[in-house]
């Protein structure tokens, strides 16, 4: 027989427990530094699932755990970060081409999305306000053709960030790679 006043306590779950907040989704942007010479079967098959398809391609994602997966198991080809307003700013002024039209305009963007410019635009997608989906049904598209760097490269493309290159997760420093490729 099993004596009552020597086994732990159990806890009951709290009320807090179920009803906690959902976890806030950061903008990350990414970039493909390396092409496709040598790369497995695997690999390119979750590079293009990220849709970074080519060298110096650069794609917005929002952070969900699935995500951060398949960044880390490219993390030899690619460079990640977070997103500001500044940054998709200047990505959607500069590099985005909406199908059947040269530029990317508030007109635009009125008729299509409801949003007033692109800098309320730039502010829905860092907030996760706004579904990538939903920019894609609407002719824009969440994949960026960008040039080589100004200036190059500092450090080696075959080496992550920690030990002296540029590859792999790089927080808030993602935004002056990508000012230097727009």
């Amino acid at each position: 027989m099993v004596d009552k006043e020597k086994m732990p306590e159990r806890r009951k779950p709290s009320a807090k427990a179920g009803k906690e907040a959902a976890p806030k989704t950061s903008c990350l942007v990414a970039v493909r530094l390396r092409g496709n010479a040598g790369v497995s079967k695997d690999l390119r098959a979750t590079l293009n699932m990220l849709r970074l398809r080519r060298r110096h391609n650069a794609v917005v994602l929002y952070s969900k755990p699935d995500t951060l997966g398949m960044l880390r198991k490219v993390k030899d080809y690619i460079t990640w970060g977070e997103a500001d307003k500044t940054l998709l700013k200047a990505l959607l002024a500069k590099r985005c081409r909406p199908l059947g039209t040269a530029e990317l305009t508030a007109k635009y963007l009125k008729e299509k999305l409801e949003a007033p410019s692109i800098e309320k635009l730039a502010e829905m997608i860092e907030r996760g306000e706004i579904p990538l989906a939903k920019l894609w049904a609407a002719g824009i598209p969440t994949v960026f053709h960008l040039h080589p760097p100004k200036g190059g490269f500092k450090r080696s493309l075959k080496r992550p960030i920690a030990d002296g290159g540029e590859l792999g997760y790089r927080g808030k420093e993602i935004a002056s790679l990508v000012s230097k490729m727009t």
